[in-house]
């Protein structure tokens, strides 16, 4: 009989993150930590599908828009996987995006994922040089928009509801939180 190897808190590597199933959860690395979150719900999923439908038709040539699960490995210790991110082509491997910064990572909030996404993942994507990040708040209808500056991620916009944002970073897209959030066919 063969014996099952267990692993301690904090000695996931990318190597046992590659080997686990591929069971509609999602699994992310964080300095040896494994993050497992449910499958999201339908508001998220909308929310998901109304930004990637805005974003994939103005994404100019060169650059390329990947939804989870895809991989964002900034380092061997690390892997993560925003709801919808934005990458140069060239940095594009098998395996996802590795070792490279992000153009613009988007998470969308929901009740699993909220603290998380609101406190880890913006320090992550922050110290990974990630130039933009997008927080979306579906229940808020809210679209909070994170540019590094220096170093660092300043505010540089809250949208609401109805209200418009015309992105420059990472390229021109408009925007509008409330449109996200309501279903396409009027249901």
């Amino acid at each position: 009989m063969g014996s099952v190897q267990t692993l301690e808190p904090g000695e996931f590597t990318l190597a046992d993150l590659d080997a686990l199933p591929d069971d509609g959860m999602r699994y992310e690395l964080v300095d040896g930590q494994l993050l497992v979150t449910p499958a999201p719900l339908a508001i998220h999923q909308r929310v998901a599908g109304q930004l990637f439908l805005r974003l994939q038709p103005a994404c100019p040539e060169g650059l390329e828009v990947f939804f989870a699960p895809f991989d964002f490995r900034p380092s061997r210790h690390r892997s993560l996987q925003p709801d919808l991110l934005v990458c140069r082509s060239g940095d594009v491997g098998p395996r996802g995006v590795e070792f490279c910064p992000l153009l613009l990572a988007v998470e969308i909030l929901s009740p699993s994922t909220r603290m998380t996404d609101l406190l880890l993942k913006r320090a992550l994507y922050e110290e990974s040089g990630v130039s933009s990040y997008w927080i979306v708040d579906p229940e808020a209808e809210t679209l909070t928009v994170l540019e590094l500056d220096n170093g660092n991620y300043v505010e540089r916009v809250v949208a609401k509801g109805n209200e418009t944002f015309e992105a420059e970073l990472p390229f021109a897209v408009r925007i509008v939180p409330g449109e996200l959030v309501r279903p396409v066919n009027g249901g």
